[in-house]
């Protein structure tokens, strides 16, 4: 996708574009035209439409409009690393909460300059949209100050699709401030060393009995996890995470990416994580509880 990726200025018009157009159909062709690959997401939500998820982004018209076609409501996703050549730094607000004092802290501290444009999200936090570096390989990542990142293998939901809070109640994603200087690359292993700086390791004798007793194997298993079982598939994972020892932060951001990739959104994702720490139930099985049904996604 090297040929068809944007500049900056392409990328920008290209957002200026989507963000004034009369239809989400009208948005997601303007994106892909411009080099930008999209795919559908669930109307006035954030979980894709299609089995594939963010993987099955395309800037091919033909399929976009497909994709609208039958359901010419859906949101629109955008993939974040290098398939799109963009990275995102996201400034979460909610339940009273902000990411912006900690966002502030990086700001004077530099770490978070060379931003090319940002884009207003329905919550009142901030997407800030950064060229990504192919040399780099920067995987996203979450953290409990609300400011998370979006890189390889995860998406941000772009305008002008909105979210529906409640019967009465929804917003839309807007596009924000453009940079008027040249933009560059984000260190984002930087930024999160200094939002959550790495811990001693504890020691912490076999986790997860069973399952080879490795976070990663862990984390690959929650990132499986498909409609239905995800939520509760996160839930168990941290509080298996709990019961051997494993802090909270620790769990979120080993979790929080791998549940992203399944389809959770931010939120769900902290009250889950913090809801098995809430409870820290004494499991004496290796394998998951009992998964409620569950309908949470529509497909193409």
């Amino acid at each position: 996708m090297d040929e068809t990726r944007p500049t900056q200025t392409g990328a920008v018009a290209a957002f200026r574009a989507a963000d004034r157009a009369p239809s989400l159909a009208d948005s997601a062709l303007a994106y892909a035209r411009s080099g930008i690959p999209v795919f559908p997401c669930v109307p006035g939500c954030k979980p894709p439409l299609t089995g594939a998820g963010y993987r099955s982004a395309t800037t091919d018209v033909a399929r976009v409009e497909a994709w609208w076609r039958a359901r010419p409501d859906a949101n629109i996703g955008i993939p974040t690393g290098a398939v799109s050549g963009l990275d995102v730094v996201d400034i979460d607000i909610h339940g009273g909460a902000s990411g912006r004092p900690t966002f502030e802290r990086a700001r004077d501290a530099h770490l978070v300059d060379g931003w090319a444009w940002s884009v207003q999200t329905p919550s009142g936090g901030l997407h800030v949209y950064y060229p990504h570096d192919r040399a780099v390989a920067q995987r996203c990542w979450t953290t409990s100050s609300h400011v998370d990142f979006r890189g390889d293998g995860g998406y941000v939901i772009a305008p002008p699709s909105r979210i529906v809070f409640d019967r009465t109640h929804s917003a839309a994603y807007v596009l924000g401030a453009v940079s008027t200087e040249p933009a560059h690359a984000i260190d984002a292993t930087a930024l999160r060393r200094f939002i959550d700086p790495p811990r001693p390791p504890r020691p912490t004798p076999g986790l997860i009995p069973g399952r080879g007793g490795s976070i990663d194997r862990l984390v690959d298993w929650v990132g499986r996890r498909g409609p239905g079982t995800r939520n509760s598939g996160l839930f168990w994972a941290a509080c298996e995470m709990a019961r051997h020892g494993y802090t909270h932060d620790v769990a979120l951001s080993s979790l929080g990416p791998a549940a992203l990739k399944a389809g959770l959104d931010e939120r769900e994702i902290r009250v889950t994580v913090g809801s098995a720490y809430d409870r820290q139930p004494p499991l004496t099985s290796s394998q998951p509880p009992a998964r409620p049904s569950a309908r949470e996604g529509v497909s193409l």
